[in-house]
């Protein structure tokens, strides 16, 4: 499959931060037998694998803008490009050990998400998605699922948990989905979720309280497959709402209507 340069130093970028979490994952499992825990193993894993992205990014196109989880914005002198980073999105997943946790890239034109990139070095699954040129998944193009009906899909959810989150809302939303449903999952990573609507994997997601690197690069892949994201109140202010839902054109307005229902 042929990619734009843009595209390749992306996937070099971010090819180079997975594999030094794969190392880093590997001595997390050896730090879970201990007392002290793999906490600040981990915190220095994240950063480290920023560093390396950024330094990759940065060398290519030393121009642009940055909005990193763990650094924060860096304004570059063209201030119409800019990289948003997760350099490990699934941090208590990395920290527990569970295989699921990603790399996230995504570019912004002019406020617009126009090509994003998210890895699983633990499964060696490399999402890809450029606006207009499709979302592939190793090279392999993706769709949104083709299900039509709620009670036919699996749904994708992040649970808030302690220090994040309106508890007490989450529980109506989730009582009104479970009801109306086949399957609901927590995956404990929102890019990787995003990427799995591409991917036909889950026929719906949604969550709320996100960060814009949670989200960038999946909201792409998302709308190159097929499929439509929004916020939970139906409209496009995702980063500034902090939510978002996605699925296809069946599923995303009922899950939306669902989501919306009294106790």
């Amino acid at each position: 499959m042929a990619r734009s340069a843009i595209m390749n130093v992306m996937v070099q970028a971010a090819l180079k931060g997975g594999r030094s979490l794969t190392r880093d994952f590997g001595e997390v499992q050896n730090l879970q037998v201990s007392l002290k825990g793999p906490g600040d193993y981990v915190s220095q894993a994240d950063k480290k694998a920023e560093n390396i992205i950024f330094n990759e990014l940065q060398r290519a196109r030393p121009d642009y803008s940055f909005l990193m989880e763990e650094s924060g914005t860096i304004a570059g002198s063209d201030d119409q490009h800019r990289f948003i980073i997760d350099p490990l999105d699934g941090t208590t997943n990395f920290l527990h050990g569970i295989p699921i946790f990603a790399v996230s890239i995504a570019l912004e034109r002019q406020g617009q998400i126009v090509a994003g990139v998210i890895y699983n070095p633990a499964l060696d699954e490399l999402y890809t998605a450029e606006r207009g040129s499709g979302v592939f998944l190793n090279d392999r193009r993706l769709r949104v699922a083709g299900r039509r009906k709620l009670e036919d899909c699996v749904i994708a959810t992040g649970i808030p948990h302690l220090g994040r989150g309106k508890h007490g809302q989450y529980l109506v939303e989730l009582r009104n989905v479970m009801g109306e449903v086949a399957g609901i999952r927590r995956m404990g990573a929102a890019a990787l979720d995003l990427a799995s609507v591409a991917a036909g994997r889950f026929d719906a997601f949604w969550e709320s309280d996100l960060q814009p690197w949670d989200m960038a690069a999946g909201l792409l892949m998302v709308r190159e497959a097929g499929g439509f994201v929004s916020d939970m109140s139906g409209g496009q202010d995702i980063f500034a709402s902090k939510s978002v839902v996605a699925g296809n054109e069946f599923i995303h307005p009922a899950l939306l209507q669902t989501l919306k229902k009294p106790v």
